[in-house]
Formats: C-alpha cells, sequence, structure tokens
C-alpha cells in the first residue's frame, strides 16, 4: 500500500518509467556491435546473447512472488543496481567471457525488473480509489515507454556521431560505440536514486518465507502448465508458433546493426544510423498493431495471423538481400510493422484457447519459451553467420519465421462466426522490447494487476 494519491502516483509512476526506460533506448543502437568492436566472433556473441535469455528463463517464475513479499520499492532498487552493474561491465568488457558475465546479470536484472513498478503504481491508485480508472495511467505509460526509448535511441545515435569524449583530454580513449553505454549508466543511476525518492509504499514486512514458498510453488505451476497444453492441439500449436518466432527474431532484432555495419561499411556509422532508425520503428510497429484489425475483420484472426508469419518471412528476406542502406532499412520498417501486427493477433488466439483460471499461467508459459527459443536462435544463426554471412543466417531465420504459419490454423477450427477483436499490444522493436526478444526485451506497461508481481503480457516488442 502506499500513502500518494492516484494522480501523484500517476505522475511519478510515468517519471520512474521514463527513467527505467531511457537507458534501454541508449544502448540498442550499440548492443550487438560494441561486443563484436571489441574481439568477440559472431558465434560468440550468439553465445553471449543466449546467456541472458537462459538466465531470465531460469528465474522468471523463481523470483515470481518478490515484489509481493518484500515490496515493490526494494526489489525495483535492487533491479536497478544489477543494471548499474550490467552497464558498468558492458561500458568495460573486453572479450567473450566479460561480455558473457554482462549478458547474464542483464538477465536478473530482468527477471527482478519485470513488473514492480506497474503493480505499484496500480496498487497506489486502486488504494486511494478502489473504483479508479486505471486504464489513462498506464496508457499514458505505454506512450511515455515509447517515447523514453526512441529519444534514447536518438541520443545514442546523435552520441555516436558526435563522440564527444574524444574532445576531453583528461578522459582516457573511449570509443564512439561506448559512449552511449557512459550515458545509459548515468542515467540508470539516477533512475536508481529517483525510485528510492520517489516509490513512496508502506507495507507490513512478510519476508522470505513467502519468496521461498514461490520457488517451491515453481514444479506445480510448469506441471499445471503442461496439463494445459496436453489437453489442447490448438494451444500446443500456438506455444509452437512461439518457438519459431523467438528464434527467428535474432534476424531482425540482433542482426540488424551487424547487416547494416556490413552495407555501409563502418560500424561506428551504422550505430549513428541505427539511432534514428530504432526510433522510427517504434512508429511502424505501432502503425502495424493500431490498423490489422482492418485486415482481421475481413480475413479472420487465424489467417491473418498466418499470413503475418509468411508475410515477416518475406521481409526478413528483403532484409538480407538489399544491397543498399535504403532498401535495407525499409525492409526493416515493414519487418517491425509486421512484428507490431502480428502480436495482437497471437495473443487474441492465445486467450481464447484458456480459461481465466488458466489464463496467466499460460500466457507466463508462452512468453517463457520464447527464451530458449531465442537463446538457440542466437546460437545457431550467429554461428551460421560467421561460417557463411550474415545474409545467409538472415535467410535461414526467414524460412523458420516463415514456417509457422500453418500452425495457426488449428487455433481456427472451432471458432464462432463472430471474429474475435484482437487484443492490443504495443510491441517494441529493435531490441527491445519485447519478452520474446533475446537481447532487450520490454515488458508491457498494461498487464499488471494489484496482486501480481510482474506484468505479464508481452509488448514489443518488442514486450520481449
Amino acid at each position: 500500500m502506499t500513502t500518494l494519491g492516484a494522480d501523484a502516483a500517476r505522475r511519478r509512476f510515468l517519471i520512474l518509467l521514463a527513467l527505467r526506460w531511457l537507458p534501454t533506448g541508449l544502448i540498442i543502437p550499440v548492443i550487438a556491435l560494441l561486443p563484436l568492436e571489441r574481439g568477440v566472433t559472431l558465434a560468440q556473441l550468439g553465445f553471449v546473447i543466449a546467456a541472458q535469455g537462459f538466465m531470465v528463463l531460469a528465474l522468471e517464475l523463481p523470483t515470481g512472488g518478490l515484489s509481493d513479499s518484500l515490496g515493490r520499492r526494494p526489489v525495483l532498487v535492487a533491479s536497478g543496481v544489477v543494471n548499474v552493474g550490467v552497464l558498468t561491465l558492458l561500458f568495460l568488457a573486453e572479450g567473450f567471457a566479460a561480455f558473457a558475465v554482462a549478458y547474464a546479470l542483464q538477465g536478473v536484472y530482468r527477471a527482478l525488473d519485470s513488473g514492480p513498478l506497474e503493480a505499484w503504481y496500480v496498487d497506489a491508485a486502486l488504494a486511494h480509489d478502489p473504483a479508479a480508472d486505471i486504464s489513462q495511467g498506464l496508457a499514458r505509460g505505454g506512450a511515455v515507454l515509447g517515447a523514453a526509448v526512441a529519444t534514447g535511441a536518438l541520443a545514442a545515435g546523435g552520441l555516436v556521431a558526435l563522440d564527444p569524449l574524444a574532445r576531453v583530454e583528461s578522459l582516457p580513449d573511449v570509443e564512439p560505440l561506448a559512449v552511449p553505454v557512459l550515458a545509459a549508466l548515468v542515467v540508470q543511476v539516477v533512475a536508481v536514486v529517483a525510485t528510492a525518492v520517489l516509490m513512496v509504499e508502506t507495507r507490513t514486512t512478510r519476508g522470505w518465507r513467502p519468496v521461498a514458498a514461490s520457488v517451491r510453488r515453481v514444479p506445480r505451476v510448469v506441471g499445471q502448465s503442461v496439463g494445459v497444453l496436453r489437453g489442447s492441439r490448438a494451444l500446443q500449436a500456438l506455444i509452437c508458433v512461439e518457438l519459431f518466432w523467438g528464434f527467428g527474431m535474432v534476424t531482425f532484432e540482433s542482426m540488424m546493426p551487424v547487416r547494416l555495419t556490413e552495407v555501409v561499411g563502418s560500424s561506428d556509422q551504422a550505430a549513428a544510423i541505427m539511432g534514428p532508425v530504432a526510433s522510427a520503428a517504434w512508429g511502424f510497429s505501432a502503425l502495424g498493431s493500431a490498423t490489422v484489425a482492418l485486415l482481421s475483420r475481413r480475413l479472420g484472426v487465424p489467417l491473418t495471423a498466418a499470413l503475418l508469419r509468411v508475410l515477416q518471412g518475406v521481409t526478413v528476406v528483403g532484409m538480407a538481400l538489399f544491397a543498399g542502406p535504403v532498401g535495407l532499412i525499409a525492409a526493416y520498417f515493414a519487418t517491425y510493422a509486421v512484428h507490431g501486427a502480428s502480436n495482437p493477433m497471437h495473443m487474441t488466439l492465445l486467450h481464447e484457447q484458456v480459461s481465466s483460471a488458466h489464463r496467466t499461467t499460460v500466457a507466463s508459459l508462452n512468453s517463457m519459451v520464447s527464451q530458449p527459443a531465442g537463446a538457440l536462435g542466437g546460437i545457431v544463426l550467429m554461428a551460421l553467420a560467421g561460417a557463411t554471412s550474415v545474409s545467409t543466417a538472415m535467410l535461414a531465420g526467414a524460412v523458420v519465421l516463415a514456417l509457422a504459419a500453418p500452425l495457426y490454423l488449428p487455433a481456427g477450427r472451432g471458432r464462432g462466426p463472430k471474429t474475435a477483436e484482437p487484443t492490443r499490444t504495443m510491441v517494441a522493436p529493435s531490441a527491445t522490447a519485447d519478452s520474446r526478444s533475446p537481447l532487450m526485451p520490454m515488458e508491457s506497461v498494461g498487464s499488471s494487476s494489484p496482486t501480481a508481481s510482474r506484468a505479464r503480457s508481452r509488448i514489443s516488442r518488442n514486450a520481449r
């Protein structure tokens, strides 16, 4: 419980949300290029990315009760401190082992950070007025999240292009790609302090016993999820879609900066371009999400979802084959427009397959399976890129994305004549945002509940 009114809590929520996502935006354009600049090979980068995915998978359920048991504020402060360590390691890291540790710690940060801020806001608003409409605050949160990431990405591109630290003689040599990481570190320190000051929370201490109980419940939760899946072939098919999707996302999340470097011939120039490009991708993703209902009303949700899987494979083929930066960037925007349109289709079909009693469990399972899939995709596709070419790896990923299309058809059997309105979910592009993302997933702002320790639905996506 908090002692703030709904309006005061909303203002603080939006401030803290902006500070939380600004560092993410700052490192999006350089997160894949910096390790390559410092001696990590493409094959090794795949394992580095996988370290985060496997860590999130391992900690997603065990950390589920932390913020409910210990309080939102201490968990969010702890996650911010972990991210300070992550950004410090990223700034200083040299070689495969150091970056692997940094990405593994980033997985710890993601597991801790997933949900407490949104849950705190919902708690505050409903404590002040149990009938309060929280949708306005959460909707504004979505806008603030997008603006913060876009602003950070734009700023990162400018920092790489201008390289302001080159003019400071007293500092040791810092390559331009590392400057946005340093800026993100400074903002993250401010975010930790702001969280400690602004996040007012009064609650009865419950200690570690509920946390231990949460860990012990993990096998039961997994067993329930498997039991629900066994009873529905349509649900099994939808979860398999997530596996294909998570695997193939590596092509446009992790490989886009690498492919752009190939096209323009310089990692610094690619990072400078990726800033505004990643920002614009948010708009294309939102546009896809906002307009897909027009198509689904004509074709139905299952067929629309299946066609979008094929179309995303086609757009990734464009990213792989276009020789110039204009064509590559245009294909990248198209990929994220399709990505934004696909997510509400997928979530609509998923929710239709389960009752309210199992909705959270299945949504969590759907989100979780993307982590090992993305980790495996990073390992396999990055190794393929190192052995052949980035374009070849992208083509392989495009095939995997398209192969998921037929798996949507079982979900269409047994649907009534009325086509369900798709669940609207903001999808974050680039190394973003999505809880599917093996690199930098972003959580949904609009999915918290006053009793949940984390937001379970996905954006982005990019969000993961």
